[in-house]
């Protein structure tokens, strides 16, 4: 009987990676609760610049994601890796040593050139078999949401014993322990996993774009992060005008997010259950909007703030687990890889406009605009979300395949796709690999057996 679980080098592989992920992410998270507090010292400080300097490594990540992904199946995944935690770090010592928030926003771009997700995605992949790869993924993408919630509690209390260069200080010492996972922990890749599931393929970017599904979920995914980084210009200083003192703001921030995660729950087991993941994504976009109302306009209201708190996380965190998962279920098979980089260029964007809006809005018109434009481009992801299809419950499958010749591997497709529950089939002569999406009534064995006769 075939081992269901993941094997003792898969674990290692799937904690260690995460570990990586989630220790440069929460660098990158922890400014966000405290900069528009803590950098008013800084010469030039102004709302504008501290919604620059949150979002400046969003511009970078969104560059250099899909370049960094390919570079790193050209060159090797531990070095593109290794070289990117580098250059984090050193943007994060740009930062600590600046007296200008100009400085600040130099060191943020630079920590956003550090783009190394796609290739840590790819060396995950490399590093499993097929039917626990998924696990691995949902490891690594659990470790995220855990460094993001850990972020909100100990940015500001470092930002409140060390300031933001011990902040930044720390930042950089994250990245150099990444550093030392990845040497020390993570083994050496042997094979590459096949391309479509990994690294994006440029001339596949265009059509993926103009996908009707695909762009809803990259324009919901551009808005989310976007909303994210503008709100943390405004809300933290709201806070303040509430009597929330800066010092006790991780005192709001870790619960709210912590109970947010636990509200998410029942709206995952509703929506698998009636398979309506489209209603409970709407359900998600109506909880935010609703907090970013109370932001608006109770300003002042220090119990109505931390309530909107609650809901905008619940809203957020539902969002931010649902989407890679429409993306796997709506793009093409095969073409996974692509999928992710454009989703993932649409995310790091996203957080670099976020961070233009929200400090903009603030300066020309104050706080609770900043919520209005919020709650606007939230209504526009609603009514995006009007067209969106129910995604087809469905497996993805990538196997090996024997096969030599082009008319060989249209054959074995034709093949694959006459099999019961198989909904799409592609077989790739260059990587020697299909790709398959199938339902409940798949029989892996039948599919084997296709693609074993090579005759």
């Amino acid at each position: 009987m075939a081992n269901t679980g993941l094997s003792a080098s898969e674990k290692r592989v799937a904690f260690s990676l995460a570990s990586v992920f989630g220790l440069r992410m929460m660098g990158l998270f922890m400014i966000m609760p405290v900069f528009a507090l803590y950098g008013q010292h800084l010469t030039g400080y102004s709302p504008l610049w501290v919604g620059i300097a949150i979002g400046a490594y969003g511009l970078t990540q969104a560059l250099l994601q899909i370049p960094m992904g390919i570079l790193s199946d050209k060159y090797g995944r531990k070095p593109v890796i290794l070289a990117g935690l580098l250059l984090f770090a050193f943007g994060s010592l740009v930062a600590a040593s600046a007296d200008s928030i100009y400085g600040v926003v130099l060191g943020r771009a630079l920590q956003g050139m550090g783009a190394i997700a796609a290739a840590v995605l790819a060396l995950a992949a490399d590093l499993t078999r097929d039917e626990q790869r998924t696990k691995v993924m949902a490891v690594i993408g659990m470790c995220i949401g855990f460094s993001f919630a850990l972020s909100l509690l100990v940015g500001p209390i470092v930002a409140q014993h060390l300031g933001l260069t011990g902040l930044f200080m720390l930042t950089a010492g994250l990245a150099l322990l990444g550093m030392l996972i990845v040497q020390l922990l993570v083994p050496n890749p042997v094979t590459h996993a096949p391309k479509g599931d990994t690294v994006a393929a440029p001339a596949k970017l265009w059509r993926l774009l103009t996908d009707a599904q695909l762009f809803r979920l990259d324009a919901g995914i551009f808005i989310l992060h976007l909303v994210l980084t503008a709100v943390f210009v405004a809300l933290p200083l709201d806070l303040v005008d509430a009597g929330l003192a800066k010092e006790k703001h991780w005192m709001l921030y870790f619960p709210a997010f912590v109970g947010a995660f636990f509200l998410m729950v029942p709206l995952i087991i509703i929506g698998v259950k009636r398979k309506n993941a489209k209603g409970m994504f709407q359900l998600a976009l109506l909880l935010m909007l609703a907090s970013l109302a109370a932001m608006a306009l109770f300003s002042h209201e220090l119990w109505v703030l931390s309530a909107a708190v609650v809901l905008f996380f619940t809203g957020f965190n539902y969002l931010e687990a649902s989407l890679p998962s429409l993306i796997a279920k709506f793009c093409p098979v095969g073409e996974k890889g692509s999928a992710m980089g454009v989703y993932s260029t649409s995310q790091f964007f996203g957080a670099f406009c976020g961070g233009i809006l929200g400090g903009s809005a603030y300066q020309l018109l104050g706080a609770t605009w900043v919520f209005f434009a919020a709650m606007i481009l939230m209504l526009l992801w609603l009514l995006l979300t009007l067209g969106m299809q129910n995604p087809v419950m469905l497996k993805s499958y990538t196997l090996e395949a024997r096969v030599d010749g082009r008319e060989q591997a249209r054959e074995m497709a034709s093949r694959l796709a006459e099999l019961a529950g198989v909904a799409e089939a592609i077989v790739v002569l260059e990587e020697k690999v299909a790709y398959l999406k199938v339902d409940e009534h798949f029989d892996l064995r039948e599919a084997r057996a296709v693609l074993g006769s090579a005759d």
